[in-house]
């Protein structure tokens, strides 16, 4: 595994870790189908929400938050539906969060979670 993909694997245990201590349920990781994947689906209360996590090791290209375009948030919103029907569930309300991890020089992490983008 490379160290772009370590660092990602790694944010995305962190995010999911995050949200189970924030009272979430995780209902799957990295769920994929043949239009793209989903990173993290949870349960809070009774909404179903979908987290796209990004994970980087500096801002100099941006926060990882600005790398979740409108376009991606649409896309995310269509891989919930297809999640929903390959489960076989329905749920009135669905939400799209950010989870955006940033790795400092020392190797620690700072999360900013932004919900409802989507």
């Amino acid at each position: 595994m490379n160290d772009k993909d370590e660092l990602g694997r790694r944010g995305e245990q962190l995010a999911a870790e995050y949200l189970e201590r924030a009272g979430l349920r995780i209902l799957d990781r990295n769920w994929r189908c043949e239009t793209g994947e989903l990173d993290i689906v949870a349960l809070e209360r009774r909404v179903l929400v979908v987290c796209e996590v990004k994970t980087r090791s500096g801002v100099r290209y941006g926060s990882p938050l600005e790398a979740v375009s409108h376009s991606k948030r649409v896309r995310l919103r269509r891989l919930a539906s297809a999640w929903l029907d390959a489960q076989g569930l329905r749920f009135d309300e669905v939400r799209i969060d950010v989870i955006g991890l940033v790795r400092d020089r020392s190797g620690e992490f700072t999360l900013e979670h932004v919900r409802g983008v989507g």
